[in-house]
Formats: structure tokens, C-alpha cells, sequence
């Protein structure tokens, strides 16, 4: 695939098991989430996609390390992965699709046990 893209990530998130997108607020916004529990979003002006991280800690050395900028709107444990400011030697798509799959993990592991039951297993 070609640069990292609202149409990637939609296509990265719509494969994984009871992920479904919404315009929550009005405005062109894609929410991804399982569950009802959002795990990435891609904003209207398709800067970037926000992602959950395991806490605080984690967005903070991915924000440190370059890896992400702060996700604005979202707690501090979500970062945002940009598409363009980042240098695309730089975030690989490879990487770009480990951060969604994990911030999906994250969220689908704290819904409730029969919901997760509920749902296809993860990959």
C-alpha cells in the first residue's frame, strides 16, 4: 500500500472482528470501535488516526521517541500517528497497522466478558 491514508486505516480497521465506523459528531469523523468502545479515529481533516495506548506512560514515550504526536480532544493515553509530518522512512505502514491492532486489543480486552465473548477471536 501506498502512503498512510484515511482509506488505509478504514481498510486496516473494518478487518478486525466486530469493528464498526461511525460519524459520531457530525462532520466527515471515522470512529472506529468494538463494542461501542472506540479504538481509532481518523478526524475530518484526515491529519492523522488516533489510537489508544496502554496508559499514559506508553503515549508518552511514543510522543518522546517521535513515533506519535499528542492526540487532541483524546486522554493522554491516546496518541495520534500522523500521516504526513512524520518522515514515511520513518512510520512504516507495518508499524501504522501494529498501533491500531494493539489499541484495538487494548479496548476489546476491557469490555465486558460477554460482549468480548461475543465477538470473533482477535488475530
Amino acid at each position: 500500500m501506498g502512503a498512510m491514508s484515511r482509506e488505509m486505516v478504514n481498510a486496516i480497521c473494518a478487518a478486525m472482528p466486530g469493528a464498526e465506523v461511525s460519524d459520531p459528531w457530525g462532520g466527515g469523523h471515522d470512529a472506529w470501535k468494538v463494542g461501542g468502545k472506540m479504538f481509532a479515529c481518523v478526524g475530518a481533516l484526515g491529519g492523522g488516526v488516533s489510537v489508544k495506548t496502554a496508559d499514559v506512560e506508553s503515549a508518552s514515550a511514543l510522543i518522546e521517541i517521535g513515533r506519535a504526536v499528542k492526540a487532541p480532544y483524546f486522554h493522554r493515553s491516546w496518541v495520534q500517528v500522523p500521516f504526513d509530518r512524520l518522515d514515511p522512512k520513518d512510520i512504516t505502514n507495518e508499524e501504522l497497522r501494529e498501533r491500531l491492532v494493539a489499541s484495538y486489543r487494548i479496548v476489546r480486552a476491557k469490555l465486558p466478558k460477554k460482549v468480548q465473548a461475543g465477538l470473533d477471536p482477535a488475530e
